[in-house]
């Protein structure tokens, strides 16, 4: 069994998704790119985060061959891949169902900014149309959606995010939430003040060259 280290992150990373109420039951996916080798590791379809071990994790290509597992992948499978196909520096991708951030892609709203730390994303966290889950539309459409962010609403699903490594991409899938949080509890009792332009390229300026910023996000 090949990419011990990576199946171990996949499996931890998938029960710390639950821990950190990013979504519930088997909800949601997660994956890691072996750019070098061309093979992607991805969650199984259908098992639960406590349950899933090393042995359950699918190595395929890109192409959809399984390599290693005797597991059925997640059915996201082409909105990772579509990613690691496409770009030179995604290396992991996080899909979550976090309660806040999903009530606002029901809503079909971006969320603006009024706190730095949607520095990590984005200018604002955007939201794009819904399409059927496990479909290639889905996956074109998140990919479109992205542009040059980090993460994203799905219309009428949940959160996707990206990032160099599982570790990033995990981070900006909890400062979504947070942003979510922030922008509903604020939303409810008043205006949110959001955060200037200029103020905007600053904090996204810094989140890009501080690294530890967009690896540790929200406790």
């Amino acid at each position: 069994m090949r990419y011990i280290n990576e199946r171990q992150a996949l499996v931890d990373y998938g029960k710390q998704m639950l821990v950190e109420g990013l979504t519930t039951g088997t909800g949601g996916n997660l994956s890691i790119f072996i750019r070098e080798e061309q093979v992607m590791l991805i969650t199984p379809s259908g098992i639960p985060y406590m349950e899933t071990t090393k042995e359950d994790i699918v190595l395929m290509t890109l192409e959809g061959e399984i390599l290693e597992g005797e597991r059925k992948p997640s059915s996201e499978y082409d909105m990772h891949r579509i990613f690691y196909e496409r770009t030179t520096d995604v290396n992991a991708v996080v899909h979550t169902h976090s309660d806040y951030a999903t009530v606002f892609a029901c809503l079909h709203e971006d969320i603006l900014p009024l706190h730095y730390i949607i520095g990590s994303v984005g200018s604002k966290i955007r939201c794009c149309g819904y399409e059927t889950f496990g479909t290639e539309k889905l996956a074109e459409t998140a990919f479109e959606s992205m542009n040059d962010d980090k993460g994203i609403l799905l219309g009428n699903h949940g959160v996707l995010a990206i990032g160099e490594d599982l570790a990033s991409a995990f981070s900006v899938a909890k400062d979504i939430e947070f942003i979510a949080k922030l922008y509903y509890r604020a939303k409810s009792i008043g205006t949110p003040v959001l955060l200037k332009e200029d103020d905007l390229e600053e904090v996204i300026e810094k989140f890009g060259t501080y690294g530890q910023l967009r690896t540790h996000g929200q406790n």
